[in-house]
């Protein structure tokens, strides 16, 4: 059986809120994940439709959750392409065969396997940090970690945890810091920056 309601008391950062059922009732705990099909992420007042189940704390948890008007036949959708995965991994591929090929030095292959790591880590303790209600890490914190090469890691992290891969401000900003560092990478990687530098060496 499907109820509607709105939602209120909505926080994004920590991806749930409650739903106030039309014509009175018990308030029923929403969390982001329960949205069936729509990748559009509630702000607070929307009316919604829904089912509803009893999870393993014992609370009404609405399910299957769907903003109303909106087309139950509409295909499920992941919400996020795939592509910038690929590129990514690509990107990890063509440094690995350039310093196989020792046309770039090991140390930035091991730059960005670390920054991506400690980025990676630094996502899934920030996820955790909003399910639980605890201090966050400064959004400010994971973009430089992306702008110096671990970018990849953050990307690997969105995907994995659902986690800032919504929200446009960050994805923006993110992005950003993405092809920053590559247009750094290739410039100081490039044949000129390189005869520029033996020239100071030489001087």
């Amino acid at each position: 059986m499907r109820y509607q309601g709105k939602i209120t008391n909505w926080k994004d950062e920590q991806g749930f809120g409650f739903v106030t059922p039309n014509g009175g009732g018990k308030d029923v705990f929403l969390h982001v994940k329960s949205f069936s099909r729509s990748k559009k992420r509630p702000v607070g007042n929307e009316l919604v439709s829904y089912e509803v189940q009893t999870d393993r704390n014992g609370r009404l948890s609405a399910q299957n959750v769907l903003y109303v008007g909106e087309a139950k036949d509409r295909p499920v959708t992941l919400g996020k392409s795939v592509f910038p995965v690929y590129f990514a991994l690509l990107f990890l591929a063509l440094l690995g065969i350039a310093v196989f090929l020792k046309t770039l030095p090991l140390l930035v292959l091991a730059i960005y396997l670390g920054a991506s790591l400690l980025t990676f880590i630094l996502y899934w303790q920030d996820k955790r940090a909003a399910k639980d209600g605890a201090q966050r890490i400064p959004e400010k914190t994971l973009q430089l970690l992306s702008l110096l090469g671990g970018w990849p890691g953050g990307l690997f992290a969105q995907r994995i945890f659902n986690h800032k891969s919504v929200k446009q401000t960050f994805q923006f900003t993110y992005w950003v810091t993405v092809f920053l560092n590559i247009a750094i990478l290739l410039l100081i990687t490039s044949s000129f920056a390189r005869r520029i530098l033996s020239s100071l060496l030489s001087a």
